[in-house]
Protein backbone atom coordinates (compact mmCIF):
# COMPACT_ATOMS: atom_id res chain seq x y z
CA UNK A 1 0.00 0.00 0.00
CA UNK A 2 1.27 3.42 -0.85
CA UNK A 3 -0.08 6.70 -0.28
CA UNK A 4 0.66 10.59 -0.33
CA UNK A 5 -0.27 13.50 1.86
CA UNK A 6 -4.28 14.38 0.78
CA UNK A 7 -5.08 10.88 -0.45
CA UNK A 8 -8.02 9.28 1.19
CA UNK A 9 -8.20 5.61 2.74
CA UNK A 10 -11.69 3.99 2.67
CA UNK A 11 -11.64 1.25 5.18
CA UNK A 12 -14.64 -1.32 4.41
CA UNK A 13 -17.15 -1.87 7.29
CA UNK A 14 -16.24 -5.40 8.55
CA UNK A 15 -19.58 -6.75 9.89
CA UNK A 16 -23.06 -6.06 8.59
CA UNK A 17 -24.54 -2.69 9.49
CA UNK A 18 -21.19 -1.03 9.79
CA UNK A 19 -20.36 1.30 7.41
CA UNK A 20 -17.77 2.29 5.34
CA UNK A 21 -15.21 4.98 6.66
CA UNK A 22 -13.07 7.61 5.11
CA UNK A 23 -10.34 9.50 6.15
CA UNK A 24 -8.21 11.76 4.59
CA UNK A 25 -4.23 11.23 5.21
CA UNK A 26 -2.39 14.18 6.73
CA UNK A 27 0.92 12.51 7.29
CA UNK A 28 2.64 9.61 5.89
CA UNK A 29 5.15 8.25 8.54
CA UNK A 30 6.44 5.31 6.45
CA UNK A 31 9.44 5.30 4.13
CA UNK A 32 8.12 5.62 -0.14
CA UNK A 33 4.86 6.11 0.78
CA UNK A 34 3.71 3.17 3.46
CA UNK A 35 2.12 2.65 6.55
CA UNK A 36 1.64 4.25 9.51
CA UNK A 37 -0.65 6.97 8.42
CA UNK A 38 -1.92 10.00 10.23
CA UNK A 39 -5.80 10.21 9.36
CA UNK A 40 -8.43 12.95 9.90
CA UNK A 41 -11.80 11.36 10.09
CA UNK A 42 -14.84 13.89 8.76
CA UNK A 43 -15.90 14.48 12.27
CA UNK A 44 -12.07 16.23 13.22
CA UNK A 45 -10.99 13.17 15.27
CA UNK A 46 -7.48 12.01 14.27
CA UNK A 47 -5.65 8.48 14.25
CA UNK A 48 -2.48 7.35 13.68
CA UNK A 49 -3.34 3.81 11.58
CA UNK A 50 -1.47 0.98 9.32
CA UNK A 51 -4.42 -0.35 7.04
CA UNK A 52 -5.23 -4.02 6.59
CA UNK A 53 -6.39 -5.72 3.60
CA UNK A 54 -10.61 -3.95 4.54
CA UNK A 55 -8.46 -0.64 3.57
CA UNK A 56 -8.27 1.23 -0.15
CA UNK A 57 -6.20 3.92 -0.88
CA UNK A 58 -8.02 6.92 -2.98
CA UNK A 59 -5.60 8.69 -4.51
CA UNK A 60 -6.04 12.32 -4.70
CA UNK A 61 -7.03 13.90 -8.54
CA UNK A 62 -8.45 10.72 -9.74
CA UNK A 63 -11.72 10.87 -11.91
CA UNK A 64 -13.59 9.33 -8.98
CA UNK A 65 -12.38 11.97 -6.14
CA UNK A 66 -13.51 14.41 -8.99
CA UNK A 67 -17.23 13.36 -9.14
CA UNK A 68 -16.85 13.26 -5.71
CA UNK A 69 -15.97 16.89 -5.48
CA UNK A 70 -18.77 18.09 -7.94
CA UNK A 71 -21.28 16.62 -5.77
Amino acid sequence: MEARKGDRLLTHGRTVGQHDRVAEIVDVLGDGGAPPYRLRFDDGHESLMSPGPDSVVRHRGTAEDERRQDR
